[in-house]
């Protein structure tokens, strides 16, 4: 199991400026390379406390590239209905080269109605966007001379520059939330998934879907599995949980807040179920995301054993991304924790304590 930190600002700017934000980030970027962890991951999102302070995942990444050495830079991830693909195949192969190939490319279709609103972008294109889109960049990156004549994009013969360094191309994820079809496509696309721990059934039959449809395609292997968990790990059980809680429950208030559209009218075909999906977001709190193990809280035993019980629940998954850095929780209280779990968790993950495959 690869494990890996995620930085998703949850940040209002009354509480703290992007200064002190992303200095704080790159400080926890030089500790995970320093302890071996395997990624730093960042989303892209706007306009909102819940994840705009970071609109353009690859600036980020290209400072974290520079205060590190070994870290793999994955994009969780870019949103392709509001980014023409030529602008950013080059931005994507400019990376891969800054950081000597460790650039790995997440893909999402967006979910926040207010978003496509201030872009003028209409919802019921998001999937169309998405599809467009990726097979776009891919081919840009992996190809020549790419002439493309879509529905939302067309260019005459193209050669994008810089050239990736990884070939044909840097691994490429798709994100998804809950939605079945999202899970298959990942499998038909012959990507990696990325997802966040729903109920342990549930992520069991959406991987099912994915990893079957992965077979089906006729794709080497059985995929790749990303979840993201908050994490916050502290010598005593009780005194994680007090550290944590009202952070996380801030955390699930902003995503509620910037996801509000959905519960208020908003509808689009190209988003089944979202108004039923928010609203059961917003009866979430701290004590619930933990106990269906989508938070890992606790000593290092308790989190070993949280990873390990989610896993076999849910079926296996590959790569953890650990958000550490949410919302108002104190900076030395995070760098804290990734240390604690740096040097008592990861040494025990890579000698088995969680299998390798709940299958």
């Amino acid at each position: 199991m690869q494990i890996g930190i995620n930085f998703f600002p949850d940040v209002d700017p009354r509480q703290k400026s992007a200064e002190r934000y992303f200095a704080e980030c790159l400080d926890l970027v030089e500790l995970a390379d320093r302890l071996d962890y395997h990624h730093i991951r960042i989303v892209e999102h706007y306009f909102h406390p819940y994840g705009g302070y970071s609109p353009n995942p690859l600036l980020f990444l290209s400072a974290a590239a520079a205060r590190s050495r070994r870290l793999r830079l994955i994009t969780g991830a870019v949103l392709p209905a509001f980014n023409h693909p030529l602008k950013l195949a080059g931005e994507i192969g400019m990376l891969d080269g800054i950081s000597g190939g460790r650039l790995e490319v997440g893909f999402a279709r967006a979910f926040l109605p207010h978003e496509f609103q201030r872009f003028g972008v209409d919802m019921d294109t998001s999937r169309a966007r998405f599809d467009e889109g990726i097979e776009t960049v891919r081919r840009l990156l992996a190809e020549e001379h790419v002439a493309h004549q879509g529905r939302f994009h067309s260019f005459p013969a193209t050669t994008s520059l810089p050239r990736p360094t990884q070939r044909p191309h840097p691994p490429l994820w798709v994100a998804a939330l809950s939605n079945e079809q999202s899970f298959r496509r990942a499998g038909e696309l012959g990507c990696g998934i990325m997802a966040n721990p729903l109920a342990a059934e549930t992520m069991r039959h959406n991987l099912g879907v994915y990893r079957e449809a992965w077979r089906a395609a006729g794709h080497p292997g059985r995929g790749r599995v990303m979840l993201a968990f908050h994490m916050h790990c502290a010598p005593d059980a009780e005194l994680a949980r007090s550290r944590a809680e009202e952070p996380i429950n801030s955390y699930l208030r902003s995503l509620v807040s910037a996801a509000a559209d959905w519960t208020d009218g908003a509808a689009s075909a190209d988003y089944p179920g979202y108004r039923e999906m928010i609203a059961k977001l917003a009866a979430d709190d701290f004590h619930s995301v933990l106990a269906r193990n989508a938070a890992l809280v606790g000593t290092p035993d308790d989190i070993v054993d949280q990873l390990r019980r989610f896993h076999e629940e849910c079926g296996g998954f590959d790569v953890a991304s650990l958000q550490v850095n949410f919302s108002t929780l104190d900076p030395t209280l995070a760098r804290a924790s990734v240390e604690l779990f740096g040097e008592q968790v990861l040494p025990r993950l890579r000698a088995g304590a969680a299998p390798v495959d709940a299958h």
